[in-house]
């Protein structure tokens, strides 16, 4: 984790002539991806480049207060050594050859290895980023870039396990069976855009067999029809964005999100941070039809759209899944009936679990960071309990309140540890020492901190 505070010189001059946001010069070599508006400050986000060029895991941010006054710079630079081309040997075309077929963007990046080059990001469909170097045309590495795990219209609200209590439902081949149909809702679609497609301020919904389209604006499908899962989509992302803006918050991924329904088989969803997109993909129960799976992703997004790039490395990619789980759970809980509210995706997971109850995952399992063993998805179940002790311990709305703010303020790479205290930090600045502290406490019961 590389975080370095602000000299006490800059502090001492800030407190005294307090900076209105966006006046510090940004330093050289970066450029400015993103200004963010939380509930205490400002936070702006730059990335790093050398010679027009971005430079691969290079950022720089700055963090304000509400009056302006400069709290703290995280330094993401990494050191580019030696010479490096002002152009690349082998063209665009040439470097999307090397890395498999056409892709869905390629970018020209500065890799600050021990001795900087330049190597084309070739970027696929299923998130694959494959790196080429631009001099000699060999592939370098292949990365997986992906976040994973999945009017009116008729719904799962959030799924009908859930609803209906009853865990010996099972997929049946996505049939529409009687026993399902006391499990949907229809539900009012808000924030329509009226075009008669599923698209709207916080949501922009399409499927593998092209939109929905409902003129009148009734989207009444049953599970058996493809575009049920895209009413789903759009329900539940419109939904978790009205709850974040009801905890006053108006720059947490406030823009019609991308989703893509019932897009591929394997049974896995996911966000892809470079289009900024969610896929929802099919096999067994598909993912769209469980709210768990959509919210999940949902989370991916809205840590991406706080932390560009956010989920480097083991510590940061654990938090990022922890958190997508835990989203889930407090997206479903009031609509939960407080059945098995600590479990996700309860219907999704009918299709690969024998265990009773199903679950995907669990928010409240009684892991700490000894328990850890790499994996980012059982890690992140570490993560995710402390933050359902800390919903426990204060509340849905305060709780998710704390959450939010302080993720304005993780670095990309952040660690468990600094995630933790921008947590505390978050909760002593809105709510108070006794929220800081009992926020403190469930880090510390996880070994966190």
């Amino acid at each position: 984790m590389r975080r370095v505070l602000v000299v006490i010189l800059a502090l001492a001059l800030s407190a005294v002539f307090p900076l209105p946001a966006g006046s510090r010069p940004a330093p050289s070599g970066v450029r400015q991806m993103r200004v963010l508006t939380s509930l205490t400050g400002t936070h702006r986000w730059y990335q790093q480049v050398h010679g027009g060029h971005d430079v691969l895991g290079g950022w720089y941010a700055e963090h304000y207060d509400a009056e302006g006054r400069l709290l703290r710079v995280d330094d993401g630079r990494v050191a580019v050594r030696g010479a490096v081309a002002a152009r690349p040997r082998v063209s665009g075309r040439a470097a999307r050859t090397a890395a498999g077929g056409a892709g869905a963007g390629t970018d020209l990046v500065l890799l600050p290895r021990s001795r900087a080059r330049l190597a084309w990001a070739v970027y696929s469909t299923e998130g694959i980023r494959t790196l080429v170097d631009a001099a000699t045309g060999a592939v370098i590495r292949r990365d997986l870039v992906v976040k994973e795990a999945a009017g009116r219209g008729r719904v799962f609200d959030p799924n009908p396990v859930v609803t209906l209590q009853d865990e010996s439902l099972t997929d049946q081949k996505d049939a529409d069976y009687a026993a399902l149909q006391p499990a949907y809702f229809v539900r009012t679609l808000t924030n329509l855009d009226g075009s008669g497609f599923l698209r709207g301020d916080f949501a922009d919904v399409k499927g593998t067999s092209g939109r929905a389209f409902a003129a009148d604006l009734n989207f009444l499908y049953g599970r058996s029809d493809t575009r049920f899962e895209q009413v789903m989509a759009y329900h539940d992302l419109t939904t978790a964005q009205d709850y974040i803006q009801s905890l006053g918050f108006t720059d947490v991924n406030n823009e019609p999100q991308d989703v893509k329904a019932d897009q591929f088989g394997g049974d896995n969803s996911f966000f892809y941070p470079k289009q900024d997109f969610i896929k929802v993909g099919k096999g067994g129960v598909d993912d769209g039809e469980d709210a768990e799976v959509i919210w999940h992703e949902y989370g991916h997004a809205i840590q991406d759209a706080q932390v560009p790039g956010f989920g480097e490395g083991h510590d940061a990619g654990s938090i990022g899944e922890g958190f997508g789980d835990y989203w889930a759970v407090t997206m479903s809980e009031p609509v939960s009936g407080g059945f098995e509210v600590p479990c996700v995706a309860d219907w999704d997971s009918v299709s690969y679990t024998t265990d009773v109850p199903h679950c995907l995952r669990r928010v409240d399992l009684d892991l700490t960071v000894d328990d850890a063993d790499g994996r980012i998805h059982h890690d992140g179940q570490i993560w995710s309990r402390a933050l359902w002790d800390i919903h426990q311990d204060l509340g849905r709305a305060t709780a998710d309140t704390i959450i939010l703010e302080a993720q304005f303020s993780f670095a990309p790479d952040t660690s468990w540890a600094d995630a933790a205290l921008d947590t505390v930090a978050a909760a002593q600045s809105l709510f108070g020492t006794g929220a800081a502290n009992k926020v403190r406490n469930a880090f510390e019961n996880r070994g966190i901190l």
